[in-house]
């Protein structure tokens, strides 16, 4: 009897149940705590004292202002159409801790919005929101998951124009934001203090949970060179291979050049692994890179 092939979408079913059956413990609690800890910088900080930092959030908080709804239910109202189409570009995979993240965040919001703004000082405000929003952003990073919104955006943008940095991308949608919402508040200083609120933000997820380097270069040595480099590449990392020779073996060997943005080695630590436990990683920091993807060769020193 002819044995029947298997199709290609049902070895990425195998592939999606294998992985989630893997999946630490720890990695389902970091991406519920950080969802928590996103929703509550907003509910709790940003949303009472009209602060709209960028992103999905911001203009959720922004249509509460006008149209009084709740902040998070319109949050997941703009996801559900950028989940669905994340789904159909970017596949199952990828989104799944996504949709998680961004369904629990969403409802969270609305119930963690009944006890009250914690401080009126919008100051305050806006450094407690900031520094919360990046520690709970930080945690789902570090699990392998994203709240959605922006990085969604942001994700088929790329697919469509892969020159463009994907740290310009964040920052244009963010100062759009921002400065809409001072029109819209007819009130300056809140969009001075959303911008307080953003640097914070940015100046807490990367010095806490990345460091302050501006970037990562990582070696890897291992036997299951291609599986990983495969992995790497769908996080839109260039890898490069060179030729090795072990030296109390002198058994030829590839080893796995690449160079990343810090906020993308959490998950490239991960994909190593879970790919190879037993692998030989070099992790280094890369004050400069120039190079597509970093800085470009004219790039002038401030």
């Amino acid at each position: 009897m002819k044995k029947r092939r298997t199709t290609g979408a049902e070895r990425e079913d195998r592939i999606l149940t294998h992985r989630i059956n893997k999946l630490p413990l720890i990695n389902v609690l970091s991406l519920t705590l950080g969802s928590v800890l996103y929703a509550a910088a907003i509910a709790l900080f940003l949303d009472p004292n009209q602060l709209a930092p960028g992103g999905v959030s911001g203009t959720a908080i922004i249509i509460n202002y006008l149209t009084d709804l709740p902040t998070g239910m319109v949050v997941l109202c703009i996801n559900i159409p950028l989940m669905l189409l994340g789904l159909w570009k970017l596949g199952v995979r990828v989104m799944l801790s996504t949709v998680f993240c961004t369904v629990l965040s969403s409802f969270a919001i609305d119930v963690i919005a009944r006890w009250g703004a914690l401080t009126t000082d919008p100051l305050l405000a806006a450094i407690a929101g900031g520094a919360l929003l990046a520690l709970g952003m930080g945690l789902v990073f570090r699990a392998g998951g994203t709240t959605g919104g922006s990085d969604i955006i942001v994700r088929l943008i790329k697919l469509r124009y892969p020159y463009v940095k994907t740290g310009k991308l964040f920052l244009l949608t963010d100062s759009v934001i921002v400065a809409a919402s001072g029109f819209i508040f007819l009130n300056i200083d809140r969009a001075l203090y959303a911008t307080i609120a953003m640097v914070v933000f940015t100046y807490v997820l990367d010095t806490v949970l990345y460091g302050a380097d501006g970037a990562k270069l990582l070696y890897i040595i291992t036997e299951a060179d291609q599986p990983i480099a495969a992995r790497l590449l769908e996080l839109d990392v260039g890898v490069t291979y060179l030729k090795g020779i072990g030296g109390y073996t002198q058994h030829p060997k590839k080893v796995i050049l690449c160079a990343m943005h810090k906020q993308i080695f959490p998950k490239a630590r991960e994909i190593v692994r879970q790919e190879d436990p037993n692998a030989f990683m070099i992790v280094t920091s890369a004050t400069e890179i120039f190079g597509e993807g970093f800085k470009d060769h004219h790039h002038q020193q401030l």
